[in-house]
């Protein structure tokens, strides 16, 4: 990881016009899992022949009798996932989010959620950010998928400081746990020492206006509307909701109370993430005017992953956009 100082926020950056620090967030995942798999005998790994890219070989180079790679087959992965939980183990299974949300949705929800059973699951690559990988690996579905299957958690971590916290929180949990990875280097929003309560979305920013909430790498993005909106005299409150289920639904209704506007923004469909979270408890609890900013509903392309997330309006001015929307549907 970068060098930062302790006294370190990305908002210095930003005000700067400057690029923050940037790292992997699946490199945290590695680093996590030899970590406690060295204080837990009963952590084990799988991959689906991707074990380069998902960064899980570490491990196996650490720890090669608890390493299994299961060949391009991500339902059986996740079916012996399922018997090594039965057994007492601490099973992570690793690969793209594309792959494993997809081809192996059935186990998933049949064999894994349904029994409650104790499996990790890393997605990695996820979202439009993956970028000359093109559309087949782009996965922009992948938590809406997630969040229609009881007993599923889902973590979004920021950075590579928050998906060191939820790969520790996910073996804490209790039952099936999917954190949604990365492909490259993102911006490092967070600090070591910044908290990530379970369930509870985490205001990194006040404000009075409007409220952003957001959710991966689009922190930074919303943070750097944040700043440009604040130079106009709008005051913004930006949400971290770095857990995407169980949804933090109180934080939700406070911000609609005290704001009267919200903005999700997105990496991922606008067809059901984080915005339709978002949207069923604010029509149910407190309606107030509000925008959604994602994916819409449109397959990626292959190309550099920062001139996609530009094409797909998936950066600050799109942000900026439906801030200034929302508070005219406001006034």
């Amino acid at each position: 990881m970068p060098e930062i100082p302790d006294d370190y926020n990305v908002l210095d950056y930003i005000k700067r016009d400057e690029l923050p620090p940037f790292e992997l967030t699946r490199k945290a995942y590695a680093e996590m899992l030899i970590e406690i798999g060295g204080e837990n005998e009963d952590l084990v790994v799988l991959d689906a022949d991707l074990s380069k890219s998902t960064m899980s070989d570490r491990f196996d180079e650490k720890f090669p009798n608890r390493f299994f790679d299961m060949g391009i087959a991500e339902q059986d992965m996740l079916c012996t996932a399922a018997g090594l939980a039965l057994e007492g183990k601490l099973p992570w299974v690793s690969t793209y989010a594309v792959f494993v949300t997809g081809r192996a949705w059935d186990q998933i929800r049949n064999t894994i959620c349904y029994a409650n059973l104790n499996v990790k699951i890393a997605a990695s690559h996820g979202g439009i950010s993956v970028g000359p990988d093109g559309p087949t690996h782009q996965c922009i579905e992948d938590i809406g998928i997630m969040r229609v299957i009881p007993n599923m958690t889902i973590l979004v971590p920021a950075d590579y400081n928050e998906a060191r916290k939820a790969i520790k929180m996910a073996c804490e949990i209790d039952g099936p746990v999917i954190v949604r990875l990365n492909r490259e280097k993102v911006p490092i929003v967070t600090n070591p020492n910044d908290p990530f309560i379970f369930g509870k979305a985490n205001i990194i920013h006040d404000g009075s206006d409007v409220t952003i909430i957001t959710t991966g790498l689009m922190n930074y993005y919303s943070l750097k509307a944040m700043v440009a909106l604040e130079k106009e005299g709008i005051s913004v409150r930006v949400v971290n909701a770095q857990t995407l289920k169980p949804f933090d639904k109180e934080t939700v209704i406070k911000c609609a109370k005290e704001t009267g506007a919200i903005v999700t923004v997105e990496e991922h469909n606008i067809y059901g993430g984080l915005g339709e979270a978002v949207a069923g408890i604010v029509a149910q609890e407190y309606p107030v005017p509000m925008k959604i900013v994602g994916v819409n509903d449109v397959f990626g392309e292959s190309g550099p992953w920062d001139e996609l997330l530009e094409k797909w309006g998936l950066n600050d001015k799109e942000i900026i956009k439906a801030v200034k929307a929302v508070l005219k549907m406001k006034s």
